[in-house]
């Protein structure tokens, strides 16, 4: 059975990328591409519906065989969800940047219609997320973490979402509280670098599409975890997994790359 998919933002990179591979894969039908009044006279080349009315869509198509993908930015990820909720159908959604009220407003509407949320669908940075805690217990009380993340100059929100997701990572493997700890900036006579601490730097340049480096420095040693996405194709490929997994899935929690993988 092939799953009908409904693109958010599809003239965004991401939301092209992820049409077009639901396109070219035998496993889906591109069935609809959303976008904002006044953007979708742009998106007729797709050969399917086209809209700026997510609620209209989803009331002609069946909700156990289609799956809505969003990656576009918390507010209209937010709306989106919930209008996909009114009608049961599942939706995947990559976006960055949602507050924790908003996150726990996903949390509330997934009790009640499949959704699932990753900040990164690509299988390599769940994988990280994984291998770094044992890492870092192992490493022990001696080493300063810090991390600098790279993206392109068309990214909205700082740090990234992934970012963010591996610092939880890393203050969960030191029983810290990443609010406490986060540092963010540093300018000036700031003194010595406290133990307890997650430095988390922002680069933004150029087309980049995506890279994230763990440090780990101790005495006489220094070990850095990097991470490089060469394509907008490895997010697309894990939306599209997800929604293939999502796809008449029960409604209960809030999913994510664990429990697809």
């Amino acid at each position: 059975m092939s799953v009908s998919i409904v693109v958010m933002g599809a003239n965004g990179r991401m939301g092209a990328t992820i049409a077009r591979m639901a396109q070219d894969s035998d496993k889906f039908v591109l069935a609809a591409v959303v976008e904002r009044a006044g953007h979708e006279e742009r998106l007729d080349y797709w050969g399917c519906e086209v809209s700026n009315d997510l609620d209209a869509v989803l009331g002609k198509l069946d909700n156990t065989k289609t799956v809505v993908i969003d990656f576009t930015i918390p507010a209209a990820s937010l709306v989106n969800a919930k209008i996909a909720a009114q009608h049961t159908t599942p939706i995947v959604m990559g976006t960055t940047g949602f507050t924790n009220e908003e996150r726990a407003q996903l949390e509330e509407l997934a009790k009640t219609s499949p959704m699932f949320w990753a900040p990164n669908t690509s299988v390599g940075v769940y994988a990280l997320t994984q291998i770094l805690p044992e890492l870092i217990k192992i490493l022990g009380e001696d080493y300063d973490l810090e991390m600098v993340e790279l993206h392109h100059n068309k990214k909205k929100d700082s740090p990234s979402g992934t970012a963010m997701r591996l610092a939880e990572c890393l203050a969960e493997a030191k029983k810290w509280d990443l609010d406490a700890v986060a540092n963010y900036h540093r300018e000036g006579m700031i003194g010595e670098r406290p133990k307890e601490e997650i430095g988390i730097q922002t680069i933004r340049g150029g087309d980049v599409v995506g890279v994230h480096t763990v440090y780990a420095m101790g005495p006489g040693e220094r070990i850095e975890v990097t991470h490089h996405a060469h394509s907008r194709e490895t997010f697309a490929s894990g939306a599209l997994r997800a929604a293939l997994w999502l796809a008449g899935r029960e409604a209960g929690k809030l999913y994510s790359m664990s429990d697809i993988i």
